[in-house]
């Protein structure tokens, strides 16, 4: 058995983000881009690292190959510590077969071997996918000082958000009265950020009780949660002041990202007190020519930008030849903008070359207009000189042009 821990962290990271269109088509939702030189997962991985929890298992399922690659082993998070630090978990075949994960409960309970040879007091849940900086070290204290089962994170959101979330109904003191996973009708604007901290017993026993259940989902918001509110276990929210969202969608993805761009952004990446690693690729610094114009952007290394760009975020590596327009947009990684090009509201893929002479996310009243208004673009797409893909669209490589 390895040095026995106070508190390990779980990481689910297996989720196919399928909401978010193209942009998950070939890689999972916690390897996406954000901010420029973030991806999804840094700022769970960076929680962890900024709260002194050096033993995090992350959980991976779907098209796992880049994400595994991108977090390694953890050195950038600080977790590449000898007793403990950062395991990649996917899916195996034991002696009596195997699946893969079935839902959040069963991912953990495939694990238990793993958080057993660290026999710790205390085990956190999180999810790959979430956008917030929090001291994982606070919530624990908050757990201990109640001498609680179960403590579930949790954030103010309007009612409408209410009907997308795992809502929680709560007393004064913060004991949880119930947990409604989706309520149609919500009672409470408490949302579970999907951040749990269990007394490794309780939640031992909860996932065998829960994996013996034919009729369970094997997911803690809709049963195992549920099941200990049953059985009066002390289960208490922790409600974080700070900001949290979960960028799911292809509208809150983008709007994640903008509000980086507002003078005083409610997400502040610049905040020296929780500072976010990555795993970034070693690139020069970016360039701007003379005839270049650049406002209110997120410039990131590797770029080189000859036409304008306008509150805008450039991950790494992004080309804009010169008279190209970008404008409200989100350019992932060494993506290329064709000269005369008006890029605006889109987000173009990783590796996406778009020709000269294009509008790409322009509003032509065509009846491929979409609510979002956000233009896709599939990775590593080629988008042929002078195509038009109008707002809301959602390339594919193969389609609306691209090849």
């Amino acid at each position: 058995m390895a040095q026995r821990k106070e508190c390990i962290a779980m990481l689910l990271a297996g989720g196919q983000g399928s909401r978010l269109g193209s942009l998950t088509r070939h890689i999972a939702k916690p390897a996406v881009s954000f901010g420029g030189k973030y991806r999804i997962i840094d700022f769970g991985l960076s929680n962890c690292s900024n709260s002194g929890i050096d033993t995090v298992g992350v959980l991976t399922q779907y098209k796992p190959f880049r994400l595994n690659n991108y977090i390694s082993m953890g050195t950038p998070w600080d977790l590449d510590v000898m007793s403990g630090g950062l395991s990649i978990l996917p899916p195996y075949v034991g002696e009596s077969g195997g699946t893969w994960y079935e839902g959040t409960a069963n991912a953990i309970y495939q694990n238990i071997d793993y958080i057993q040879n660290y026999d710790p007091q205390y085990v956190l849940i999180i999810s790959g996918d979430h956008i917030y900086h929090m001291n994982y070290g606070a919530m624990l204290d908050f757990h201990k000082s109640r001498g609680a089962d179960l403590t579930i994170s949790a954030v103010e959101v309007t009612l409408q958000e209410a009907t997308q979330l795992g809502i929680i109904t709560a007393a004064e003191d913060g004991k949880i009265l119930k947990f409604t996973e989706k309520p149609k009708e919500p009672d409470s604007n408490l949302a579970s950020m999907g951040v749990y901290i269990f007394s490794w017993p309780v939640l031992e026993k909860a996932l065998l009780q829960d994996e013996a259940d034919p009729k369970s989902e094997k997911d803690f918001g809709k049963n195992v949660i549920p099941r200990l509110l049953e059985q009066k276990k002390k289960l208490y929210t922790y409600t974080f002041k700070g900001y949290w969202k979960d960028v799911g969608t292809i509208e809150s993805y983008y709007n994640a990202n903008m509000e980086l761009l507002l003078e005083t952004p409610q997400f502040d990446i610049f905040a020296s007190g929780s500072r976010t690693f990555s795993n970034e690729e070693i690139l020069p610094p970016h360039y701007t020519s003379p005839n270049a114009r650049v406002r209110n952007s997120l410039i990131s290394n590797g770029c080189v930008i000859y036409g304008t760009v306008e509150n805008s975020i450039l991950a790494q590596g992004v080309y804009v030849e010169e008279g190209a327009v970008v404008k409200d947009s989100i350019l992932l990684q060494k993506s290329r903008i064709g000269s005369a090009t008006k890029v605006k509201r889109s987000i173009v893929g990783e590796g996406v070359n778009i020709g000269a002479n294009c509008s790409i996310g322009i509003e032509t009243g065509g009846t491929n207009v979409r609510k979002s208004g956000i233009a896709l673009i599939e990775e590593n797409a080629v988008i042929k000189d002078g195509s038009v893909i109008e707002e809301g669209s959602n390339v594919f490589v193969g389609e609306g042009g691209a090849k």
